[in-house]
């Protein structure tokens, strides 16, 4: 289990404690995160659960795979140093802590 801040646009911060295997995705539609949408269920087929991740976490989530790069580009204003889809960030102890930021908007 890990505890994950989600922090929307406006800046209101939502800390959630997420099961080990869940995604950061799943986390977030599981407690009614605001602002990620995550039309896609999951599937690595759209940009709607896009975040930034915390720069002091950038280079501690697992790295992304070219399915996860080609669909940020679909993203809102993606970052290439700090943006990922949720979807593809699967929970362990070791993200006990992480930061993620929403964008203003998902596309």
């Amino acid at each position: 289990m890990a505890k994950i801040t989600y922090i929307e646009h406006n800046g209101t911060e939502h800390v959630v404690e997420v099961a080990n295997g869940l995604t950061v995705m799943e986390g977030a539609r599981d407690n009614n995160i605001p602002g990620i949408e995550a039309d896609c269920g999951g599937a690595c087929a759209c940009s709607t659960c896009h975040v930034y991740v915390h720069a002091d976490w950038a280079e501690k989530v697992p790295a992304k795979d070219d399915m996860e790069e080609d669909m940020l580009d679909f993203a809102f204003e993606p970052d290439p140093s700090r943006s990922r889809l949720t979807c593809q960030i699967k929970v362990t102890d070791a993200l006990d802590g992480l930061v993620v930021q929403m964008p203003e908007k998902q596309i």
